[in-house]
């Protein structure tokens, strides 16, 4: 199966985008347009998620915490 890269498909979402606004979008295009949407903000929130999980903060009373863990207990 050939992967396409974060980078082609934000090409195809702005490419789908522009021709929405300049004469509409097939019903498959809009399906499509949907699911590069879903998957690039599923990969923004990794990415992120990783992130928040290498930061350690040191508190006042010195010990440390994880920033990723902190934030997973608040429920997201």
């Amino acid at each position: 199966m050939n992967e396409t890269t974060m980078e082609e498909k934000i090409q195809r979402i702005n490419t789908l985008y522009h021709k929405s606004q300049a004469e509409g979008l097939t019903p498959s295009e809009k399906e499509e347009q949907a699911r590069l949407r879903k998957e690039y903000i599923q990969s923004i929130r990794s990415s992120l998620r990783s992130e928040l999980n290498r930061i350690d903060i040191q508190n006042e009373d010195g010990s440390i915490s994880n920033l990723g863990e902190e934030h997973a207990k608040q429920g997201d």
